[in-house]
C-alpha cells in the first residue's frame, strides 16, 4: 500500500475503534481557506472524487480574516480548523512561529521546489500566484506596461488595489513594493497623494475594473484573467520591474482531531492531479514540466521581484498599519 492509503486506512480504523468519536467525526476535516468559494467547492468536489470517506467542510475568507479567526480560537482553546490553506507564506510562518502546524515529515513533495517547502516540513506550497496590472479595454487606450506607471496622476485616480488588511497577496505584494529601492512607502503615499483607493480583496478590484467603476486595479493574474476569458471587457500586465509572488501554502494545524484525514487532504494537494485542476483554474503551475494556462508567459520567463519574507514578517503590523494610514481601513 502507498503512504496514502495507509494513512486513509488509519483514518478509517479509528473511527471504527468502540468509543471512539463518531465515523462522521472522525472521517471529517475542516479547511480554513483564502482560496475564492467556487473553486474550492470544485476542488472538493475533485478530492471526493477519489476519496468519497472524507467529509470537508469549508471557512472562506480573505487571508487576514481567516487568520483573525483561528487567532481567536487559539486563545478560546477551541481550534476548529483542520487544515490551512491561504495566500501566503508570511501569514503561515506566523501560524507555524506560534507552533500551531503539525510536522509533515513524509509528505509527498518529491515535485515540489525547494524554496516553496518550509524546512520544517510545516507547510508547503501548492501554486504560483502573481501580482500585476488589471485595465478596463473599454476604458483604457493606452494601457500601463509598469509600476512606475500607475504613478501619474491621470492613472493612479482611477487606480483600485487590494488592502493587506483583508488580502493576504496585498501583504506580501505592499511587502515585496515596499523593499524594492526604486519604490518603497514613497510610491504608496504618491499613490495615495494621486488619487489611488483601496477596496477589501482582490475580488472588489476585479469587479470594480470589470463593471467600469475604475479604469485600472492592482491584482492577482489568475482573477484577471479569468475575468477575460469569461467575457469581461479586461486584460491583465505583467509590469515591466516584475511581479510580486505568492505560494498558497497547505499545512496541518496541530490541534486537529483528525491528523490522518488531514494528511490525505494534504497529499491531494500536492499530487499532479490536483496540480492540473489548478491550471484549469488559473493558476501557474508549481510543478516542473506543466503547461502555464492558455494566454499566460510561461513560468520561467518571469521576474519574480525579490523579497526578504524574514524583514516582511518582522515588518507586518508595521506595514498594515502605514497602509491603513494611507488608505484607510
Amino acid at each position: 500500500m502507498n503512504s496514502t492509503l495507509l494513512r486513509l486506512a488509519a483514518a478509517l480504523a479509528i473511527a471504527a475503534l468502540p468509543g471512539a468519536a463518531m465515523a462522521e467525526d472522525a472521517s471529517t476535516i475542516t479547511v480554513y481557506t483564502s482560496q475564492p468559494t467556487e473553486q474550492m467547492t470544485a476542488v472538493i468536489e475533485a478530492f471526493n472524487t477519489v476519496h468519497p470517506e472524507i467529509k470537508v467542510d469549508l471557512f472562506r475568507s480573505g487571508t487576514t480574516e481567516v487568520m483573525s479567526k483561528l487567532q481567536a480560537e487559539f486563545a478560546a482553546g477551541q481550534v476548529q480548523a483542520d487544515v490551512l490553506l491561504i495566500a501566503d507564506a508570511v501569514a503561515m510562518t506566523q501560524v507555524k512561529n506560534a507552533g500551531r502546524l503539525y510536522s509533515y515529515s513524509d509528505a509527498p513533495v518529491e515535485n515540489l521546489p525547494e524554496s516553496v517547502v518550509d524546512p520544517d516540513m510545516t507547510f508547503f506550497g501548492t501554486k504560483l500566484i502573481t501580482t500585476g496590472i488589471v485595465y478596463n479595454t473599454g476604458l483604457v487606450q493606452t494601457p500601463p506596461t509598469s509600476w512606475a506607471d500607475l504613478e501619474k496622476p491621470e492613472i493612479a485616480s482611477g487606480l483600485i488595489m487590494p488592502s493587506p488588511l483583508y488580502s493576504g497577496a496585498a501583504v506580501i505584494h505592499v511587502g515585496t513594493m515596499t523593499q524594492q529601492s526604486e519604490f518603497g512607502w514613497e510610491y504608496y503615499e504618491t499613490l495615495a497623494d494621486n488619487g489611488a483607493v483601496a477596496g477589501q480583496g482582490n475580488g472588489t478590484v476585479i469587479e470594480a475594473v470589470a463593471r467600469g467603476e475604475k479604469p485600472y486595479g492592482i491584482i492577482i493574474e489568475y482573477m484577471a484573467m479569468n475575468a477575460k476569458n469569461a467575457g469581461s471587457p479586461v486584460d491583465f500586465v505583467f509590469p515591466a520591474e516584475g511581479v510580486s509572488s505568492i505560494t498558497q501554502p497547505v499545512a496541518i494545524l496541530k490541534d486537529s482531531d483528525n491528523i490522518e484525514a488531514a494528511k490525505v487532504f494534504v497529499d491531494w494537494q500536492l499530487s499532479q492531479t490536483a496540480q492540473e485542476q489548478s491550471v484549469a483554474q488559473g493558476y501557474f503551475p508549481i510543478f516542473a514540466g506543466v503547461a502555464a494556462p492558455a494566454g499566460y508567459p510561461d513560468v520561467s520567463s518571469l521576474k519574480i521581484l525579490s523579497a526578504d519574507f524574514t524583514k516582511m514578517l518582522a515588518d507586518d503590523v508595521d506595514n498594515k498599519k502605514k497602509f491603513a494610514d494611507l488608505f484607510g481601513g
